[in-house]
């Protein structure tokens, strides 16, 4: 890997001219550069985290910054600028991460793959360690051990599969209304359930660590439709069956669709999260469930729901 510029190495006020606090541009990442993040990080606050760690002993150290890891759903066009996050970095404070996995990566009609973790050419889950350890070394007054991590539809599946995998590296998760979601069942393979993450992660699904997480899920209570409507799924089952489809095709990566048997597991996203809070309950696992009133599937208008449970866990620490 390349030499890293770290802001240890930028006098305090030089970082913002080389773009090393507030809005910094999106980068690539170096390990897979085909995904990229972006970063807020609020330039008084880091400043006066830099001038500590400069000073060393001189004067106290000031906790590094909290770490909020927003993931995108499948449009892929949350700005964590227009969703409004910069003011809630300043107030709160913390940083802000914002990972993109662009569409398109193994297919035409690669949508999902980054939700699931892994395809044939990527794992978004190693993609985002690896961004995670970008962060450490570039901005040492970034805390990126144990990170906030939210999510909503196919954020929300991403965030709930990588709490499975990796609880070690959370300090809380909002998972907001996914469309699917991996139970904890160790009869069903990866993504529909845990019975082969050894084989495909090399890691075995940890419930202890995954009950020291807190946990929220957040979903509209209108949120009822299934998605596309029932005449979309009869078609899509035509569809999957007609050999020779490009979806269907064996160097497709496994995607949403195909791993969806029937309309019983997409149901709607408010059945959908009460079903898995009532499994994890079953396993020892505690997460709150808030549910918007009069809200469908709107990722803006459960937002507030996430960040006010987020927030009051980012101040403790």
């Amino acid at each position: 890997m390349e030499k890293l510029l770290s802001t240890a190495q930028i006098p305090t006020e030089f970082l913002k001219p080389t773009y090393m606090i507030g809005k910094i541009p999106r980068k690539a990442l170096i390990s897979e550069p085909r995904v990229s993040y972006s970063l807020y990080i609020p330039p008084e606050q880091y400043k006066d985290i830099s001038r500590g760690q400069a000073n060393g002993a001189s004067q106290p150290a000031l906790p590094k910054l909290p770490l909020l890891v927003f993931i995108h759903g499948t449009l892929r066009d949350d700005s964590y600028v227009e969703r409004g996050l910069i003011p809630f970095a300043e107030s709160t404070p913390c940083a802000i991460m914002a990972p993109l996995f662009p569409a398109g990566l193994d297919s035409s009609t690669d949508l999902d793959s980054y939700k699931l973790l892994r395809s044939p050419t990527l794992r978004s889950d190693l993609a985002l360690l690896d961004m995670l350890n970008e962060v450490a070394h570039r901005w040492p007054g970034i805390d990126t051990t144990r990170v906030f991590l939210m999510g909503y539809s196919g954020g929300g599946q991403f965030v709930h599969r990588f709490l499975y995998l990796y609880p070690e590296r959370l300090s809380a998760v909002s998972i907001g209304a996914p469309g699917t979601v991996t139970m904890l069942d160790h009869s069903a393979s990866w993504p529909a359930g845990i019975a082969n993450t050894e084989e495909l992660f090399g890691i075995r699904v940890d419930k202890d660590l995954i009950k020291q997480v807190k946990i929220q899920l957040v979903v509209g209570d209108a949120d009822v439709e299934v998605h596309g409507g029932a005449e979309f799924w009869s078609w899509l089952q035509k569809f999957k069956a007609a050999a020779g489809t490009e979806l269907l095709s064996s160097a497709q990566p496994e995607t949403e669709l195909s791993i969806i048997p029937s309309k019983e597991i997409v149901q709607n996203r408010l059945g959908t999260l009460k079903k898995l809070q009532a499994l994890w309950r079953e396993h020892g696992i505690d997460a709150q469930l808030d549910i918007a009133e009069g809200v469908k599937h709107e990722s803006l208008k459960c937002q507030p729901y996430s960040l006010n449970f987020l927030q009051s866990l980012i101040r403790e620490r």
